[in-house]
């Protein structure tokens, strides 16, 4: 009598490799390659995405979907030559954030893009880096975590100055801030420092993201008046 084969089950996995996988290594500068990549893949992908919704705008003009953009007054006609005559839905909403920014009509959906993914990676690396850490009751103590553990994870070092109005603004400030210690531009160091505050939208994107996953919610705007430093202001609501 022949003896029926038995059926082995699979080991089950334990749930803490699950909830906690083993951390991975990979080259440190892979980030700041990564970084270089994304930017350039990204502005390529706005531009395609700016001319497709003008396109779509245009086709709704001629249609009578839509009523046409109202006329451009005389005062701001010498500043507006370079631009198109039909603005697209998307610059419309984005040009207020733009002119705040520093960033044009072009750059403006990049760097939204940049920060979108940042918030994505910061509130990863913070629900992480707080799993074995009680919640913060002070606010002061969520932005020495952005300063202390966010800031080595991420840059691997300390904020070197952190101030505070005591009343929901916070500055931190980098004197060699990683991702922009190696950009320079050819035509001007003017020209340097404009591309590095496109370079500086996704750290911006991560520390508003960590802040929101700890329950934080603000504006977080980076400034870069001279290279490599770079300073971060964090605006959050009273009573936060």
């Amino acid at each position: 009598m022949s003896s029926r084969p038995s059926i082995q089950q699979p080991p089950t996995a334990n749930l803490a490799t699950l909830a906690d996988p083993p951390i991975r290594q990979i080259d440190g500068a892979a980030m700041d390659y990564f970084l270089i990549e994304l930017v350039a893949t990204l502005r390529d992908s706005a531009a395609v995405a700016t001319a497709r919704a003008k396109k779509v705008e245009q086709q709704m003009l001629e249609a009578g979907l839509i009523p046409p953009p109202p006329p451009v007054p005389l005062s701001l006609k010498k500043e507006s030559s370079a631009r198109d005559s039909v603005t697209s839905l998307v610059s419309r909403t984005g040009s207020a954030a733009g002119s705040k920014s520093g960033f044009d009509d072009e750059e403006e959906p990049v760097r939204q893009r940049l920060e979108s993914i940042g918030m994505h990676v910061g509130a990863n690396f913070s629900e992480r880096l707080c799993r074995d850490r009680p919640m913060f009751a002070e606010t002061l103590d969520a932005i020495k975590f952005i300063c202390k553990d966010i800031w080595a994870a991420c840059w691997d070092k300390q904020v070197d100055n952190l101030r505070t109005n005591h009343r929901g603004v916070y500055v931190l400030q980098d004197n060699a801030f990683k991702p922009i210690t190696r950009l320079s531009s050819w035509e001007s160091r003017a020209d340097a420092m404009k591309r590095a505050r496109l370079y500086a939208a996704m750290p911006a994107g991560i520390i508003r993201g960590a802040l929101s996953r700890l329950g934080f919610n603000g504006t977080v705007v980076p400034e870069i008046t001279s290279m490599p430093q770079c300073t971060f202001q964090i605006k959050l609501p009273k009573g936060a």
